[in-house]
């Protein structure tokens, strides 16, 4: 029997239902797939922990969310635009780049105030605020409605009024923090439905509250960085995704929901260890190459600025002490002819691209074990020359 109160789309959802939910959400199905998401994100903690430079992965894998992110939204970009516009200032992206980059932002933003603040309202005004470049705040006036892309039929309309979305959000935060006996990644499920529900600001909810979920994953100590990247999972199964949260408006159809959600969380952490796994793999060949040819100029420090972004310039490796200006495009010039890198001029700007990085972080997940395999095969290739 359906616990939720009539529902009509044309109508304010004023009486959404306060959380926690009033059926049972941890049923047996639904506790297996929790054991199976706990385990993959586990498995996902220590391949990040064998990459000792953070900036590898916290450079890198979040561009990816930010771009899927984004896409979800029809805010399209590339990752080489991504990538290329993330090394140089902001304003020369185009507008959708900018809005990729600042998700970007928002996500590190947040997952660096949890070591101030828990999960809250507050945390979230300040991430769609970033995401949209305004001065937002939860919603002050009537009017907002959510249509279908294709009809233009008004399919939700959220609750309306400052003092009623406070209220919620209130309970959306008491929820969050208070109901340990549910586990996080239930309350991690039900409370992305709840905030989507509230819909709690003009624009920038679906980003935002995508963001939130990997926070509340790093908020549970279920992940060390932000690096996973759900939003793919969701692009590849979009009217899925709308369809179940209308399940739990329409019926409260909540296992169905938190089934996907958690099956989400499994996936994206897989990708994601995988794709550690394809740059550890990166890494080693690239070493290899370094030391045989050019074993004079080769470091560690050197290695991990070559792949902490697709991108290098000769002031990374300025700023990082390894060699004064002059030296440091001699040592970038040097790799180019080894073709470990490849030089390209952005406008004024010389940049040194690591190529087999960014095929990689481009290859589609179903693709990716192979495509590693031939960019590995490239670089080996490199390294069997003779030396110079």
């Amino acid at each position: 029997m359906c616990n939720s109160p009539p529902f009509d789309p044309h109508a304010p959802f004023n009486e959404l239902p306060p959380l926690p939910p009033a059926r049972d959400i941890e049923t047996k199905p639904i506790l297996k797939l929790c054991i199976e998401a706990r385990a993959s994100l586990a498995s996902l903690r220590e391949a990040a922990k064998s990459i000792p430079n953070d900036s590898i992965l916290v450079n890198s894998l979040p561009l990816l969310e930010a771009k899927d992110s984004s896409e979800i939204e029809n805010i399209i970009t590339t990752t080489d635009k991504l990538f290329i516009q993330a090394r140089l200032f902001e304003e020369n992206a185009d507008p959708a780049t900018k809005e990729a980059l600042r998700y970007r932002t928002a996500l590190w933003k947040g997952f660096e105030s949890l070591r101030s603040r828990p999960l809250c309202t507050n945390t979230a005004v300040e991430i769609c605020q970033i995401i949209k470049a305004a001065n937002i705040d939860v919603r002050t006036t009537p009017g907002t409605a959510l249509v279908n892309d294709r009809t233009g039929v008004k399919i939700y309309t959220p609750p309306e009024g400052e003092a009623r979305l406070r209220e919620l959000l209130r309970n959306w935060e008491r929820f969050i923090h208070e109901r340990g006996d549910i586990d996080p990644l239930v309350r991690m499920a039900v409370q992305h439905y709840q905030f989507e529900a509230i819909h709690p600001f003009t624009d920038g909810n679906g980003r935002t509250g995508r963001i939130l979920n990997i926070l509340m994953l790093a908020d549970q100590k279920l992940l060390d960085l932000p690096i996973v990247y759900p939003s793919r999972y969701i692009i590849q199964s979009k009217s899925q995704y709308y369809n179940l949260l209308y399940g739990v408006t329409r019926d409260g159809a909540w296992e169905p929901w938190i089934g996907y959600m958690l099956e989400m969380v499994e996936t994206s952490a897989n990708h994601a260890h995988a794709r550690i796994n394809a740059i550890k793999l990166l890494i080693d060949a690239t070493r290899m190459l370094l030391k045989r040819h050019v074993p004079k100029i080769y470091s560690t420090e050197l290695l991990d600025i070559l792949f902490a972004m697709p991108y290098t310039r000769i002031s990374d490796l300025v700023g990082h002490g390894i060699a004064q200006r002059q030296t440091a495009a001699v040592y970038l010039a040097q790799l180019a002819d080894l073709g470990a890198v490849t030089e390209i001029k952005l406008g004024r700007e010389k940049l040194f691209l690591n190529i087999g990085l960014l095929n990689m972080l481009k290859l589609d997940d179903d693709n990716l074990a192979d495509g590693v395999s031939r960019i590995v095969s490239d670089i080996e290739k490199l390294e069997l020359k003779s030396p110079l």
